[in-house]
């Protein structure tokens, strides 16, 4: 069917709509060229009866975003780099005339701007700060003059006399270029830094020895040698993947750290000889580790000499290849891990919290803090009360010995009786699943209720063995039955307590708007949204407020929703690397939200008309768990091991210590362990290397926080970074001033969403360095205004175009 005839709903809207037009051509001169008639035709279809004056809004809507690319390429060409897109098409949407001049366009978005200006803040250097910041956002440094230029812009907007203007232009040149002088050399020192370590690396690398030069710098015999090392007494520098396939192993050593060895080798011989030669013994070991703890597995013999061998001896033996031995408090106590597998609405985490509220002492460690509070609020239901700990929140319960806290911020030295970690299928997560091995192998509790899909039961089985601890399995079932739609369904069909899904925030919202011109009312949960809000939209879909919940996979994890059928729109998805098949995994992670035990009597997993077959779906239903392609856990450093391994190899670089864990530490075939990725953690070292008056760790804590590099997130931690160093405050980013929620559009909105990350960041850096981040009360208030404000845009529901698809 012809999509103009699908849109007019007949040939005879089509005509009419022809005819409007004609006559406001002839009548009003207007100019349409071909390629314009079918969008025109669209839009004025739309608003029958049209009369001239309705063809000639119609063509200016058709027009809009053409002019903003304009006023966006004149903008740049005059050096006025402060109109952000968002202000382009806030100017366009204000034009009138269907053919307006340059001049116009770029008089329309200065309008624009001194409205944004006027009511961005309450103090003309707060404003102009504000600006700047979201700028850099942009990836976007002005010069000194259009600097001043926009300085006298906003002492205009604020309405200060032309001398306190002028003083506003003079500072801020200044400090601009002084901001620009820090930043560049803090580059400049980054990049020295990291030629010096990647020098010093080769250097390093070039000077290793292998294992047959051992008998000469210990004056010992190979098959010595041999001992010695795999005893552990002689501590191998770097391993290398060799052989058919990459399943050998090439040992290489660090000839200092070996000559210092010598005088133990009288000693080494000795303990030989009593044993019959057998090879002298390593510690006595429980799981892959050894009760001692983290320093357990070093040799006396190595520690006693210091120095390099001992540091040595701590990044090699104890440190990521000997991972379990890490957590000390853990490895002492007699811990019991009882494995709760099962599918979505199965009821993991009910029998397990009832277990952690009658105990004395726990914890409950979630994958995010919409849910830590989840757990929280069901301690709360159960009688216990719990103090909440997050990457960007502290709530503490006086007197309380219970914890609810996400994943990362697992507390592993207060022993405790129960701990609960959810969501161990997490433990494959790329990003974060280093995490889940850290919470898992680390929670100092003597029963560990990890609860997840059985995906995730041999990578536990595999950590419960490295901890050396018992390990229980508890299967569960679904409670209520989840069946595959046989047919497609129509979008037009969706109605109440169905969940459309989708892959992206774009498809999220364009099928919101879709929805909304067939009359439904529609609520959206996608992962770009404060959990503040995904909560709000989530209860309006509870109450019945929306008929539909257009959501992406956010919804796989967490958010009991009463959803009677899921419907995939698409049976792909980008994974970040790769558009690919969805998964059976996801199929029933995603699908099993519908069905809600005591909702409904059985879940339904469809397919959208054109998006797939449902057989695809059916088959992913009902196959068995995969067998994972890989069950060794993530592991990555933390401050301590940063510190071991810098003091080994001599440096304060951060990126000299990552670049080493990376090539040297933990080798790629490593029988237990896998390493993390840390592209983004090298990328933040890289860039913060060189910024004077922070610590080694200090510089790690910036490499760990919570940023989106494809949101100039780098850039922003580096200009934080400078500040903090030099001593002074670093304010919390702002949104501004925020349009009437009714009328706001689609980049106003993703403009507030990337704000609301860059608080979580701030809040996240505020809580390890308040001296620094200290208007955390303001970040808070300006979050809650985010939400508040998204949360009203989502909630509001208009016929026709929406206003998110601007």
């Amino acid at each position: 069917m012809d999509r103009t005839m699908e849109l007019t709903g007949s040939d005879e809207l089509r005509a009419r709509a022809e005819r409007a037009i004609e006559a406001a051509i002839e009548s009003m001169g207007l100019a349409v060229a071909p390629a314009e008639m079918p969008g025109l035709l669209r839009i004025v279809a739309r608003h029958l009866p049209a009369d001239g004056g309705a063809v000639r809004r119609a063509l200016c809507e058709l027009r809009r975003r053409g002019w903003a690319t304009r006023i966006e390429e004149r903008a740049r060409e005059a050096g006025r780099l402060w109109i952000t897109p968002a202000d382009a098409r806030a100017a366009a949407a204000s034009v009138d005339d269907p053919e307006p001049a340059e001049e116009a366009l770029l008089a329309a978005a200065d309008r624009v701007v001194s409205e944004r200006l006027r009511e961005a803040g309450t103090s003309a250097e707060a404003v102009l700060e504000a600006v700047m910041a979201e700028l850099a956002d942009y990836g976007r440094q002005l010069r000194p003059e259009p600097l001043g230029e926009l300085a006298l812009l906003v002492a205009e907007a604020q309405g200060l006399d032309p001398d306190a203007a002028d003083r506003l232009r003079a500072r801020a040149v200044r400090t601009e270029e002084r901001r620009r002088r820090e930043v560049n050399e803090a580059a400049r020192l980054a990049r020295e830094r990291r030629r010096e370590e990647v020098r010093r690396l080769r250097d390093w690398e070039r000077g290793l020895v292998e294992i047959d030069d051992l008998s000469r710098l210990l004056d010992c015999s190979p098959k010595e040698a041999q001992r010695w090392v795999s005893a552990g007494l002689v501590p191998v520098a770097r391993r290398i993947a060799s052989g058919r396939g990459g399943k050998g192993e090439r040992r290489q050593f660090d000839p200092d750290v070996v000559a210092s060895l010598r005088p133990d080798v009288l000693h080494w011989r000795n303990a030989d000889r009593d044993a019959g030669l057998g090879g002298a013994r390593g510690p006595e070991r429980r799981g892959d580790e050894g009760r001692g703890g983290k320093f357990a597995a070093v040799p006396a013999q190595a520690t006693a000499h210091g120095g390099r061998a001992m540091n040595a001896a701590v990044a090699r033996i104890a440190a990521l290849d000997r991972y379990a031995g890490h957590f000390t408090t853990a490895r002492a106590l007699e811990r019991r891990i009882i494995l709760v597998t099962g599918p979505t609405n199965s009821g993991k985490s009910h029998t397990a919290l009832d277990r952690l509220a009658k105990a004395e002492s726990g914890l409950a460690l979630a994958p995010l803090r919409l849910l830590a509070h989840e757990f929280r609020e069901a301690l709360a239901e159960r009688g216990v009360a719990a103090s909440l700990t997050t990457g960007e929140e502290r709530i503490p319960a006086p007197g309380s010995r219970h914890l609810a806290a996400t994943v990362e911020m697992c507390p592993l030295h207060e022993p405790v009786d129960v701990a609960i970690v959810d969501e161990a299928q997490m433990l494959h997560d790329p990003d974060r699943g280093a995490a889940w091995t850290a919470a898992i192998m680390g929670a100092p509790a003597r029963e560990v209720f990890v609860l997840g899909s059985p995906e995730a039961a041999p990578m536990v089985r595999r950590i419960a063995s490295l901890c050396g601890d018992t390990l229980e399995e508890v299967s569960l079932q679904r409670k209520s039955p989840l069946v595959a739609a046989r047919h497609t369904v129509e979008l037009g069909e969706l109605g109440a307590g169905d969940a459309l899904v989708a892959f992206s925030r774009r498809d999220v919202l364009q099928l919101r708007e879709e929805l909304m011109r067939r009359g439904r009312r529609v609520a959206v949960v996608y992962g770009a949204l404060s959990p503040e809000v995904r909560l709000a939209e989530a209860a309006r879909f509870r109450r019945g407020e929306a008929e539909v919940l257009v959501a992406t996979d956010a919804i796989g994890m967490g958010l009991n929703l009463p959803i009677r059928r899921v419907v995939f729109s698409s049976l792909r998805k980008f994974d970040g690397q790769q558009s690919r098949d969805l998964l059976s995994q996801e199929v029933k992670q995603i699908g099993g939200r519908a069905g809600r035990f005591g909702k409904h009597e059985e879940g339904v997993v469809a397919v959208l008309a054109g998006a797939g077959d449902p057989a695809f779906v059916r088959r992913l239903l009902n196959a068995p768990p995969a067998p994972p392609e890989e069950t060794r856990p993530q592991v990555q450093p933390d401050a301590d091991i940063i510190a071991a391994v810098a003091g080994e190899i001599g440096s304060d670089s951060l990126f000299g210590v990552l670049a080493r864990i990376k090539r040297a530490v933990l080798r790629k075939d490593d029988p237990n362990y896998r390493l993390a990725d840390m592209t983004q953690a090298l990328a933040v070292a890289a860039a913060v290397d060189g910024v004077p008056g922070l610590s080694l760790l200090e510089r790690w804590t910036y490499a760990m926080c919570p940023i989106n590099e494809r949101d100039s997130g780098v850039a922003r931690l580096t200009r934080w970074a400078v500040d903090h160093g030099a001593g002074r405050p670093v304010s919390p980013p702002t949104a501004g001033h925020l349009p009437n929620p009714q009328r706001a559009g689609g980049a106003v909105l993703e403009t507030a969403e990337k704000v609301y990350k860059r608080l979580v960041a701030w809040r996240w850096l505020a809580m390890r360095f308040p001296g620094a981040y200290q208007e955390a009360e303001a970040a808070e208030q300006e979050t809650d205004r985010l939400d508040a404000w998204i949360e009203e845009v989502l909630r509001h529901q208009r016929r026709g175009k929406s206003a998110l698809a601007a």
